[in-house]
């Protein structure tokens, strides 16, 4: 697991005002938590906790803050808790670290890698990724960048559930359900053809009531015709 020293800064104003001034100097106000302990205000430079979240281990990155408050500075360990974006900018604008040590037993989503190609794709079968990331369990050191689910031998039909993994490291223990679909391939999708069935079906009936009123509109002059004729 890749390990990221960032320096953050302790911040007295707290409320909506407050961080609205810290967020045009570029900076992301948060708090650093650790059980029932009071939280740590905090801000960090926007572009540091941006690099910090895209490594490979993504929002599971082990985090060693360098806290400065005034002249007194102090370390603590953390891992992304909750990150809070702008809807409209989609920038980060709060940020909660979780305190821990490395030897601690956490729970955390780890990302799904899918590796090679089905078979079953080159007979026409369509791939179904049902599970994106799977919880799970084991110390802050040991949590995996992602858990590899190789496809390559999957045929139309053939599914790999939690129940299949393989390639979960040691000392790692997956929280979902067993039985929960992560990948499978399914038989190609026929709904185009039989939309397209539908349509001709319409289109064929369509035609049939247009003759019909023109035969019947057809029916009525001959109607008046054959009146005329016998009064005539």
């Amino acid at each position: 697991m890749e390990k990221i020293v960032m320096k953050v800064f302790v911040r007295e104003e707290r409320g909506k005002n407050a961080c609205k001034y810290i967020r045009r100097d570029g900076l992301v106000p948060g708090v650093v938590y650790k059980g029932g302990k009071e939280a740590l205000s905090i801000a960090v430079d926007r572009k540091e906790i941006w690099k910090a979240l895209h490594t490979e281990a993504g929002e599971n990155v082990i985090i060693t803050l360098n806290i400065e408050d005034g002249e007194k500075k102090t370390e603590k360990t953390v891992i992304t808790h909750e990150l809070q974006f702008d809807p409209i900018r989609d920038k980060i604008i709060h940020v909660d670290f979780h305190e821990i040590t490395l030897t601690d037993i956490i729970r955390v989503g780890v990302p799904v890698s899918i590796k090679g190609e089905a078979v079953g794709l080159a007979e026409g079968g369509v791939l179904n990724q049902a599970l994106w990331e799977i919880e799970v369990e084991c110390k802050a050191m040991d949590v995996p960048e992602h858990i590899e689910v190789h496809i390559e031998a999957l045929n139309i039909g053939d599914a790999i559930h939690i129940k299949d993994l393989l390639n979960v490291p040691d000392g790692v223990k997956i929280i979902d359900d067993p039985e929960q679909l992560v990948v499978g391939v399914n038989a190609p999708h026929a709904e185009e053809e039989v939309v397209g069935e539908e349509l001709e079906t319409e289109e064929g009936v369509e035609p049939e009531v247009i003759k019909k009123g023109k035969k019947e509109e057809g029916s009525e002059e001959e109607k008046e015709d054959g009146n005329k004729e016998e009064g005539a």
